[in-house]
């Protein structure tokens, strides 16, 4: 209870937060992280064993063996029917009382907007968006998973990819330049279900120039401790709903 107490202390004399976060905000949604013993790059399937799993969500499996990598999308990559934790409700909140002003996600599964978000930047893309990478056409979530096409294939004869930033390719250059601006003014910054791994995502907390920075995460992770860091070792579903009783917030 002393660091929920703690943290509101903080929240409550802060007017420009921004949350940075990563695979552990969703998990408790139910949709696995990738590093963790049960998670993505852990879990045994005959039929990608024999592949490495960056591998599996890299720009060389999509052009060179796009049946391979298509299957792996369908299988592991559909988060459609997946609900926001409490997690995403209590930044949604926190975002409608105006303290929050942006989410930044490393995440790809659309549940920050599910939960009410508004200002959110997804700077490894969208797995509830897809194009074609001919002629730029959008399709809707549905398309890639409900496509009868090993390979789904746009009018135009291009491949429909899901708009999410694979292994080799660069972040997209609006969602990094919002995220950057917004960490940059924040005068609180929360970080949180992310081990600071991924780069370059990772080094967008150096952007941070404010006065107050928390780590919320399941796990110890080595990072550099200033004076003005605030360490928490929890679950953060859990700590949020927590969190949102003491400050009378409804999820």
């Amino acid at each position: 209870m002393e660091e929920v107490m703690k943290l509101k202390e903080l929240i409550d004399s802060s007017d420009n937060i921004v949350f940075f976060g990563g695979a552990g905000v969703s998990t408790e949604s139910g949709i696995p992280d990738f590093r963790s013993k049960d998670g993505l790059y852990n879990q045994h399937d005959v039929r990608f064993d024999k592949y490495q799993p960056e591998y599996l969500l890299s720009h060389s499996c999509l052009v060179y063996e796009p049946k391979v990598y298509y299957e792996f999308h369908r299988q592991k990559m559909d988060t459609r029917n997946i609900a926001p934790n409490n997690a995403h409700k209590y930044l949604a909140a926190l975002e409608k009382q105006g303290k929050l002003k942006a989410v930044v996600t490393q995440n790809i599964d659309g549940l920050h907007q599910k939960a009410g978000s508004k200002v959110v930047y997804e700077i490894h893309g969208s797995a509830l968006r897809n194009y074609c990478m001919s002629c730029g056409k959008e399709f809707p979530s549905d398309y890639i998973f409900e496509s009868d096409e090993p390979i789904p294939k746009c009018s135009c004869g291009g491949v429909i990819r899901p708009d999410i930033t694979l292994y080799e390719e660069g972040l997209p250059e609006d969602q990094v330049s919002g995220a950057i601006d917004a960490i940059a003014r924040a005068d609180m910054l929360i970080i949180g279900g992310t081990s600071l791994t991924v780069y370059p995502a990772a080094s967008f907390v150096n952007y941070f120039r404010g006065s107050k920075l928390v780590i919320i995460n399941r796990d110890a992770i080595d990072v550099r401790r200033a004076e003005n860091t605030f360490i928490i070792n929890r679950k953060i579903g859990e700590l949020f709903t927590e969190l949102a009783k003491l400050q009378n917030i409804e999820l």
